[in-house]
């Protein structure tokens, strides 16, 4: 074959995710020790958070056969704002692989889920980090509103190894604990 030929082939794969390495989940999910209330400690921002500066709460209850999600945030007036979604799981031998989502078609089915995936989990379920395959999204939750140094630390090092900037990712003012937003990466560095 010809270096030319060889170099097209090489372009044209490229693009393909040749080199992507696919977003591991943890092996298993206790669902019983997953749910009930969370506090978002970073994430990444997403246009459907614009509204919430501060104390950002996510809430899982079983709900009817299916996992009904409440997230709750404050806004910059100081109002509540809540939405409420629907998880169903994808995987069900780990329990890691969610679809959530906040469509709700005609105002009884949800529909059109997004991938929810656990990616990292401590062992006693005091944090939680949730992913997408495309690491366009992430969420680091704790059932505190503070986590450790070494905690967070230990949650850097694995976003990294997943293949996260985790300088996109910030932090979550949550009341009394951290007063700014500011990068995953320095909020590590800082403490």
């Amino acid at each position: 074959m010809s270096l030319s030929k060889k170099f097209l082939m090489l372009l044209f794969w490229l693009p393909c995710g040749a080199f992507a390495q696919p977003l591991a989940t943890v092996e298993h999910v206790d669902l019983n020790r997953y749910l009930g209330k969370w506090y978002e400690i970073a994430s990444i921002p997403q246009y459907f958070q614009r509204q919430c500066v501060r104390d950002v709460t996510a809430e899982y209850a079983l709900k009817d056969g299916a996992i009904s999600v409440t997230n709750r945030c404050t806004t910059a007036t100081g109002e509540i704002s809540v939405a409420q979604g629907q998880a169903r799981i994808v995987d069900k031998v780990s329990n890691a692989k969610l679809e959530v989502t906040f469509v709700k078609l005609f105002g009884w089915r949800y529909q059109f889920g997004g991938d929810y995936w656990v990616i990292d989990l401590a062992a006693d379920y005091r944090y939680a980090v949730v992913g997408h395959p495309s690491r366009k999204y992430a969420w680091v939750l704790a059932a505190t509103p503070q986590v450790s140094v070494q905690d967070l630390a230990a949650i850097e090092k694995r976003l990294q190894e997943n293949g996260y900037d985790t300088c996109g990712l910030l932090t979550t003012p949550q009341s009394g604990v951290l007063p700014v937003k500011m990068p995953l990466c320095e909020a590590v560095r800082a403490k």
